[in-house]
Parts: structure tokens; C-alpha cells; sequence
């Protein structure tokens, strides 16, 4: 009977724990994971994560900084069946910025040449589709408010606005995701597998690929040269 008492008391403090656990658990949504030498998985070694969701039934994000070998020219060539219609919109909104000032002709050109950007892979989860990570544009197909900054796109009318004026000002495309089951990121981040930061429009879209790991690194006041496996999370 005494064992009987003691164990129904432990399952009770148990279940107390948990619930505990899960109403202090903190969203990481919105915030970039940055991979610590301590990661094992050689697939996110020195990746940075965008952290789309985050609850109680696991986590989804967008690595940023892990291209392919592909532009979003070449990408877009693939999916789309007539290039010629891409073209004949991009030498219209050309062609209007002739008589207008140098700012708006910067513009246009900025928006162009940004196709010739490398797609990214965004993790190892369905690899064949495409996620854009945007500056807040609403009027897509299959849109989700990250913040007030920011939003994720998965249908194909924005892809086929990129490179035109209707894009939105920013962007990034991946194919594929990161996703952790239920306390899968909890126990990592335990680990001292990741660092956290609030994400950042500068990293995400105006810092060389190259560079965006040491950069979020930087942001939390870090020499990336003495990092080691002891560093717990921000």
C-alpha cells in the first residue's frame, strides 16, 4: 500500500512537471539558431536557422545560409513553362524607369539582379518545395505572418512575380525545411547544440551567404574563433 502511495506521488509530480514545463515553454519563433561546434549532425554544421513555428508539437524553420548549386534564374526556367512572358515583363518595367530618375532605375536593376541569387536549402524535409521568406507583402496564394516584417510564401504565384515589380522588396528562396519533433529543439538547445538571437533583416537578406553564420554569431557579442562545445545557448 506505502509503495502503491509513493508511486502514484512521483507519477503526480511527474505530470505536475510536465505541464509546468509546458506552460513556461518560450516560442522561439521569429528568432535565427545558430549551430554550435557541439552539433553533431554534419548536415547543419555552421548553418543558421529561421525559426518559422514553434509550440508544444515541435518546431519548423528555413536554413539561411546553405545554397545550392542553382540561381533562381535557373530554378524559375524549371517551373515555369514560358521564360519568354518572364522576359517580355522584366524589359516592360525596364524600359518605364528610362525616363525616370537614377533611384528608381537603381531599383529595378536591384530587383532584376536579384534572380541571379543562389537558391538555398532550407533543410532536409521535402526537399522539392519551395519556401520564400519574404518582407511583408500581403496577396499571395499561401502566405504566413511571421511578423511584422516578415512572411513565408509556398505558392507559385510569387515565384512567378520575382524578378518583376510585383515581388516583394526582400527575399530568399529555399527548397526543403528543418523540423524538430515535440521537446526535440528543447533538448538540443539543453545540449548547447544551438545559439539563439532575434532574427535580423540584415542577416537574412543583406548579408553574403558566406558570411551569415559569422555575422549571427557576431550579433550575440561572440568571437566566432573561441567558440567551443561549452557554450550554452543565448
Amino acid at each position: 500500500m506505502e509503495k502503491q502511495q509513493k508511486s502514484e506521488r512521483k507519477s503526480t509530480l511527474k505530470n505536475d512537471l510536465e505541464i509546468e514545463q509546458s506552460q513556461s515553454m518560450i516560442s522561439l519563433e521569429n528568432q535565427l539558431l545558430i549551430a554550435m561546434p557541439s552539433l553533431g549532425d554534419p548536415y547543419f554544421n555552421k548553418t543558421v536557422t529561421y525559426i518559422c513555428e514553434h509550440n508544444e508539437e515541435g518546431a519548423m524553420g528555413l536554413i539561411i545560409n546553405l545554397p545550392v548549386n542553382i540561381t533562381l534564374t535557373d530554378l524559375l526556367k524549371q517551373i515555369e513553362p514560358d521564360e519568354n512572358d518572364r522576359s517580355d515583363e522584366v524589359s516592360k518595367s525596364s524600359e518605364l524607369t528610362k525616363s525616370d530618375d537614377m533611384n528608381d532605375i537603381t531599383l529595378v536593376t536591384d530587383i532584376t539582379n536579384s534572380l541571379e541569387q543562389l537558391v538555398l536549402s532550407g533543410g532536409p524535409i521535402a526537399q522539392q518545395r519551395g519556401f520564400v521568406l519574404h518582407s511583408s507583402q500581403p496577396g499571395w496564394g499561401s502566405s504566413l505572418v511571421l511578423s511584422k516584417e516578415l512572411m513565408i510564401t509556398t505558392s507559385k504565384d510569387i515565384l512567378m512575380a520575382l524578378g518583376t515589380q510585383k515581388a516583394p522588396e526582400q527575399f530568399i528562396v529555399t527548397l526543403g525545411y528543418a523540423g524538430w519533433g515535440p521537446g526535440q529543439l528543447e533538448q538540443e538547445l539543453q545540449a548547447n547544440s544551438w545559439l539563439t538571437t532575434p532574427a535580423d533583416s540584415e542577416i537574412l537578406f543583406k548579408t553574403p551567404i558566406e558570411q551569415r553564420w559569422k555575422k549571427a554569431t557576431e550579433k550575440l557579442g561572440i568571437d566566432v574563433a573561441h567558440l567551443s562545445t561549452d557554450i550554452g545557448h543565448a
